[in-house]
């Protein structure tokens, strides 16, 4: 067996050091693996410059994009959920709400305000992603509830805005029932004629799919945004089949009339004005 071994010294660098950029300077784009510098996604209101991939922004962002400047009027801020269950998995429920809090961007899983939309008044909720994945509990049930009644009461159009794994798994059966209830309330909004349009974003999953995410008067969705009940994973393991390309995508929903419009996130203001002024009388 012959041994080899480097006899000579690694070639010298001269001096030159390894230059590091900072972190979060350059993003990956998920769909077209381009790297391209993180402020110019961002003045591009993050969306891949290159692709058009509309990457995921947070609650707050969201609403500056929707409503006119200077009109936000937020409400129920305080609420936020407790272990009613003393739910533990991996880590204690408690320990995942302060988790999701700590990140900053919310308190909760949804924000829900008022304010205009090129002057009309409007009630509006974003799901936050970044909250224990814009699940759906018993405190983000009530917050829409409330908004829902808001909306009766003030005679103005609601508008929600979801990005949500589905229901909260850590408050069992009572996170489910806020389906029910929250479909409910929209009811009693369509019996007062007025008007409600869902925008799904990516992703847009579980109970929150079944319930008030899809039953709207106008179900608006953002290109390539992953909406459906189950993963595709589980639907496949479960048929025993492959799925066609593109399945649960928006525009395979478009396609087959689950989903009315595809809006490009810079147009979302624009359109939303158009169908609200058109809706509401």
């Amino acid at each position: 067996m012959s041994w080899f071994k480097r006899e000579k010294k690694p070639i010298a660098c001269n001096g030159v050091k390894k230059v590091r950029f900072p972190e979060g300077l350059w993003t990956k784009c998920q769909n077209c693996s381009e790297t391209i510098y993180s402020k110019e996604i961002e003045k591009n209101l993050n969306v891949c410059p290159k692709c058009d991939f509309h990457f995921r922004i947070s609650a707050k962002k969201r609403i500056s994009l929707i409503l006119d400047e200077g009109t936000f009027v937020e409400h129920d801020a305080d609420m936020q959920s407790i272990d009613f269950l003393d739910f533990k998995d991996s880590k204690s429920y408690k320990e995942r709400i302060a988790a999701a809090v700590a990140k900053g961007n919310a308190k909760e899983a949804v924000i829900c305000c008022e304010g205009t939309i090129d002057g009309v008044p409007v009630q509006l909720a974003v799901l936050e992603f970044s909250f224990m994945g814009g699940s759906m509990g018993s405190v983000v049930g009530e917050k829409i509830t409330r908004l829902i009644e808001r909306a009766i009461e003030r005679r103005t159009p609601a508008v929600i805005v979801s990005s949500s794994g589905g229901a909260r798994m850590q408050e069992s059966i009572l996170s489910l029932m806020q389906m029910a209830k929250t479909s409910a309330a929209l009811a009693k909004l369509r019996e007062h004629r007025l008007p409600y349009i869902s925008v799904l974003t990516d992703p847009t999953t579980g109970g929150v799919t079944a319930s008030f995410a899809m039953l709207g008067d106008v179900n608006m969705a953002e290109p390539k945004a992953l909406i459906g009940f189950a993963g595709p994973r589980v639907i496949e393991q479960t048929i025993r089949q492959k799925l066609p390309e593109g399945f649960q995508r928006a525009e395979y929903l478009l396609e087959h009339g689950m989903v009315d419009i595809i809006v490009h996130r810079k147009d979302l203001k624009q359109k939303l004005s158009q169908l609200i002024k058109m809706l509401h009388h």
